[in-house]
């Protein structure tokens, strides 16, 4: 690969990241409800799953794989699982109430559960798979050498991570994270019903 194809898969790259969705709506609300450690886990996770499926499918396996209808299914139904898993846990947050600072003692087990939640919406995303079976098509040769296809892997490892980190970065920059805390049960309510909307929509084939 030449320059231009980098600088092309790097833009291809930014922009899916910066695309709403599932993983946004995860980061964000985890910044909101456990502040910026959580959500900078919460990206690194979703970082380092992103990177492992970018690298397989640089290497042509989610392409061999999507042949299976079986694996198209198991990819699906993963999906549905986590998102219906997160909206639950989103919603008995909301049940809680506003958080306070007693709440925010035991941080280990939050930014474990928040890196966590990113690395698994972003490996069972099957929208991600259809992505890059879609986006690799110009870069990959089939002559490309495995250094390629690893740097194409950290390549959107780096990208999307550092998307998310800025994002939670941004949002408790300042004192707006105080007060968007002190409604972070209404909006661990919003997204936990974001999540079920989506596993709908992932039911029907339509995201």
């Amino acid at each position: 690969m030449g320059p231009e194809e980098w600088a092309g898969l790097t833009l291809v790259f930014t922009l899916g990241a910066m695309s709403p969705g599932p993983s946004l709506a995860v980061v964000l609300r985890n910044t909101l409800a456990g502040g910026r450690q959580q959500g900078v886990m919460t990206g690194i996770g979703h970082g380092i799953g992103f990177g492992i499926y970018a690298f397989l499918a640089a290497l042509g396996i989610a392409t061999a794989l999507s042949i299976h209808e079986s694996t198209e299914i198991i990819l699906k139904t993963g999906g549905i699982v986590i998102l219906v898993w997160l909206g639950y846990i989103f919603i008995n947050s909301a049940r809680e109430g506003p958080r306070n600072d007693s709440q925010e003692n035991d941080l280990i087990p939050q930014n474990r559960q928040g890196f966590i939640q990113g690395f698994l919406i972003a490996l069972l995303n099957p929208k991600i798979l259809a992505w890059m079976l879609a986006l690799y098509t110009p870069f990959i040769e089939a002559d490309v050498d495995i250094k390629t296809l690893l740097g194409m892997g950290f390549l959107g490892m780096i990208i999307d991570g550092t998307w998310y980190v800025t994002v939670a970065t941004v949002l408790t920059t300042g004192d707006r994270i105080l007060k968007l805390k002190s409604i972070s049960h209404i909006i661990d309510g919003l997204m936990g019903i974001l999540m079920f909307i989506f596993a709908l929509l992932l039911i029907g084939g339509i995201f």
